[in-house]
């Protein structure tokens, strides 16, 4: 059975930082894409990151919203993806959700089979 568990939310004031963290188990995620989605209160899914690799080569993207502030990385040999929030604004507040899947770097949920069970991200004014 394929889980992907979430860790490393809180609360945290502006400006600060957090770092998210997400172990998958069940299969190996090397070659598929791994990301991050948020949902905030009465608004639709958002697509945060998200990284993949093709031989030796990387590629990451990210949202326009998260661009220069989050980073995300991934560990293929633990079968984890990482995502570093600095610069962080009460906008930012959402439940953060970790994905992976075959997508090829898409930014569309549909797109991902597996999903986490979220971790809140609450950023205080």
């Amino acid at each position: 059975q394929v889980r992907l568990v979430e860790s490393g939310g809180g609360l945290v004031q502006a400006g600060g930082s957090l770092r998210l963290s997400c172990a998958a188990s069940g299969r190996t995620f090397s070659t598929d894409t791994m990301g991050w989605f948020r949902q905030a209160p009465g608004k639709e899914r958002e697509f945060v990151s998200a990284i993949s690799q093709n031989g030796p080569v990387t590629y990451t993207r990210y949202g326009d919203s998260v661009k220069g502030r989050f980073t995300i990385s991934r560990d293929n040999a633990k079968n984890t993806v990482s995502l570093q929030m600095n610069s962080l604004k009460p906008e930012d507040t959402a439940v953060y959700y970790c994905v992976a899947d075959q997508t090829y770097g898409s930014r569309w949920p549909n797109e991902y089979k597996y999903w986490g069970q979220g971790t809140q991200v609450t950023v205080s004014s």
